[in-house]
């Protein structure tokens, strides 16, 4: 459909207006056509953190739409996380995930880290499912019918989701966590229910491209940079107690290191 030239010059708007493009051919409906768009130039780099997004009025003046249908739009955009109301000014703008920066110096998890950044954790549970899994139990040094509880869960931060994890827990260590949900921090379930404070852990760092998996939870429209932590935690003991296979997006992490002579 043909698209009004807007009158005043805006460097976002202009943008918008030279690239999207809605289509009275197929079923979708323009906000969702509108929504899908927005988010590509998003993810392309090419609508960046803190640009505001032409108001509702004004972009449904320059498309010839309706307000309610820009209003759905940027609800959508909303829900997906891809931008959020701005309190300084009003209007919306693209969001950004928190830029971090923990230090490497002792073990803690991802709740405890992201509290100490003054920011909000969270988590939302993709898999939980107690297993028998063979590369579990070669990890752990266990029989190959030992059962594991495995868990895939998102980490957030401020609702931005900064990590996607896969953790195997030994039960036959730690059998009260079969009963855990998988909300919050393992570590704090582990101290409470089961008994077991986390001492010490081989942790090692690695730079990957987000799988399909992590990249739609990213938000990324195409493979991103990212940071792999694998960590093997241990019990005062020397007990092996968890596994995790952390996948943190790049853009969100700078991690810090005291190196001393």
């Amino acid at each position: 459909m043909p698209l009004q030239a807007p009158a005043p010059a805006d460097p976002v708007l202009e943008l918008l207006l030279s690239r999207l493009r809605l289509h009275d051919t197929v079923t979708t409906p323009y906000y969702l056509q509108l929504q899908r768009q927005i988010q590509a130039l998003i993810d392309g780099g090419e609508l960046r953190p803190g640009h505001g997004l032409p108001s509702e009025r004004v972009l449904a003046q320059a498309l010839n739409l309706s307000r309610t249908t820009i209003k759905r739009c940027y609800d959508a955009l909303r829900d997906a996380q891809a931008v959020a109301s701005s309190q300084g000014r009003g209007g919306t703008v693209v969001k950004a995930a928190p830029r971090v920066s923990p230090a490497m110096q002792r073990l803690k998890g991802f709740t405890e880290e992201m509290r100490e950044l003054g920011l909000a954790p969270s988590t939302r549970v993709l898999e939980r499912a107690v297993v028998q899994d063979r590369m579990a139990a070669s990890i752990f040094g266990r029989p190959s019918n030992a059962e594991f509880l495995k868990l895939i869960r998102v980490r957030l931060a401020d609702e931005a989701p900064m990590s996607r994890e896969v953790a195997w827990y030994d039960l036959a260590v730690a059998p009260a966590l079969a009963a855990w949900d998988g909300d919050g921090s393992a570590y704090a379930y582990l101290r409470e229910h089961c008994g077991i404070e986390l001492a010490w852990a081989d942790q090692s760092v690695e730079a990957v491209l987000s799988s399909p998996e992590e990249g739609e939870v990213f938000g990324f429209s195409q493979p991103g940079p990212c940071l792999l932590l694998k960590r093997r935690s241990h019990s005062a003991q020397n007990t092996l107690v968890e596994y995790v296979e952390g996948t943190f997006r790049g853009d969100a992490y700078i991690y810090r290191l005291k190196l001393r002579s």
